[in-house]
Parts: C-alpha cells; sequence; structure tokens
C-alpha cells in the first residue's frame, strides 16, 4: 500500500461506495439487505449532518463507513448507526479498522456522543476489528431477521465517545 488516505466522503463518491456495497450484499455476511443498491440511491445518503467516510487507496476508494440516524425522537439525536464495508479484495488487510477509526473521528467532531450497530454472529472478524477500536458487545439479537429464508442471529455492538458524554 503506497498511498493510503482517509476522508470525508462526497456524493462523487456514491458509484464507488455502491459497488462495495453491493459486494456485502451479494457476499452475505454483513447485511440482511439483497437488493443491490445504486449509485443515485447512495448519493442520497449525502446531505445531512451524518458523516460517511472513505479509505483511498492508489486513488482508488476500497472501503467506507457510514452513519445514520438511529431513532427519530430528540432524546437519540446523539446516536448514530453505522456499517463499514472493504472491498473483497482488500478485506483482512486492516483496511477495515483504518476506516473505523476515520469515521468515530468524524462522528466525534459532529457531536455524536454513541455509535452501535448488529453484526452478523458469525462474522468474527467484523467483531474482532470493532473490538480493536473500542467497540463493546452488548448482547445478541436471536432471530432477528431472515436471510435468504434462514434466521440469523446478530451481536449488538456499541462505543461511547467519551469527548461528547460531557457531565451528565
Amino acid at each position: 500500500m503506497s498511498s493510503v488516505l482517509t476522508r470525508a466522503a462526497m456524493p462523487a463518491d456514491a458509484a464507488a461506495i455502491a459497488e462495495i456495497y453491493n459486494q456485502g450484499i451479494a457476499d452475505r455476511i454483513a447485511t440482511f439487505e439483497t437488493r443491490l443498491r445504486t449509485a443515485e440511491e447512495v448519493a442520497g445518503w449525502f446531505g445531512d449532518r451524518f458523516p460517511i467516510v472513505v479509505t483511498i487507496i492508489n486513488d482508488q476508494i476500497v472501503a467506507f463507513a457510514a452513519t445514520f440516524p438511529y431513532r427519530a425522537r430528540e432524546c437519540y439525536a446523539g446516536i448514530a448507526e453505522f456499517s463499514v464495508y472493504v472491498a473483497r479484495e482488500w478485506r483482512g488487510r486492516g483496511i477495515g479498522r483504518l476506516t473505523m477509526l476515520a469515521l468515530i473521528e468524524a462522528a466525534t467532531r459532529a457531536g455524536f456522543w454513541k455509535l452501535l450497530s448488529r453484526v452478523f454472529v458469525e462474522n468474527t472478524a467484523s467483531r474482532a476489528m470493532l473490538a480493536s477500536v473500542g467497540f463493546r458487545e452488548v448482547g445478541i439479537y436471536e432471530k432477528h431477521a431472515q436471510l435468504d429464508g434462514r434466521w440469523r442471529d446478530v451481536v449488538v455492538v456499541e462505543r461511547l465517545i467519551a469527548a461528547n458524554l460531557g457531565g451528565g
């Protein structure tokens, strides 16, 4: 890896992000989604206060991490759900960790006090990576949803962002 950069994603990155996300959908290891996404749909993720970051190696986007609203109620305004995806050929090389560190930094700047997600229980690589950047496993949702006709369990993970918790 000669040139590695993480930065805020831009709408112009939507096609590359969609391609990586669609790999994750096809691989059935990280999401219950089954319908592939277009660049136009991914472009719809931009425009609010929820950070999206990309990792670029040699001028190619190889990973992204995105935050999304957790719940509509005002009391949850400082909590964001997140997803992280790495292009197939770059998995297992620390790119997911690098991308998550950039997302945590962006979420801190955006004022979030907690990030959370759900991870398939058998996705041990993602679980280990998330633990390495400070996420804790809260519990397991059993039979959370079906994927390809099979019930799947997920582990709930969360990371508090101490800098934004204040004194309360």
